[in-house]
């Protein structure tokens, strides 16, 4: 059975001022930003760029498509 490959992108969601990213784990960007959209539906999610060649296929032969954490919340000035 041949395993599907997984990708790990950094994506940022804005719901009003509040700003903050999660890491991301799925089969493609386009499933990732459609997983944290599903969960954050009333913000506006984006892929945070320049996307760390080194850590953007997964290499974990039984990798499962997942938010993996977030990163530190961001306020912006008013």
């Amino acid at each position: 059975m041949e395993q599907q490959k997984m990708v790990k992108v950094s994506v940022e969601v804005r719901s009003g001022t509040a700003r903050f990213r999660v890491g991301v784990q799925a089969r493609s960007i386009r499933k990732a930003l459609s997983m944290v959209g599903g969960r954050y539906p009333q913000g506006e999610v984006r892929v945070v760029f320049p996307i760390e060649s080194s850590g953007f296929f997964v290499e974990e032969p039984s990798a499962l498509a997942r938010i993996v954490g977030t990163e530190q919340a961001h306020q912006e000035a008013a």
